[in-house]
């Protein structure tokens, strides 16, 4: 989500407030951030990445789009700085971040 508070706008990760219960996954890392710490098998070949992500995890959607992205992110010591926030996009995949990956079931 943009990041309203700082000029630059950019893109930080959602702050759960104090008090807010918000359903999480099991793997929540615990920390008051909307984020998740899976194990997901990870490959690195060259300049492609191959995450394994289940289906059950996705919802089971009939198909969706998406795109690769290699940015810097601040981490705050400051739990709501934000704690973490897209410092720098070094690279889109697709140039404009049009989502041309496709999957279809």
């Amino acid at each position: 989500m943009p990041d309203t508070t700082r000029p630059d706008g950019a893109l930080k990760v959602r702050d759960i407030a104090p008090g807010e219960a918000p359903a999480l996954p099991s793997t929540w890392p615990g920390a008051p951030i909307y984020i998740d710490s899976p194990s997901y098998p990870t490959e690195l070949t060259g300049q492609v990445v191959r995450i394994d992500v289940p289906m059950q995890v996705l919802g089971a959607p009939e198909s969706f789009s998406y795109d690769g992205v290699t940015a810097a992110l601040k981490v705050s010591a400051d739990l709501h700085d934000p704690l973490l926030r897209v410092e720098n996009v070094f690279d889109v995949a697709s140039g404009d971040l049009s989502l041309p990956g496709r999957f279809e079931k």
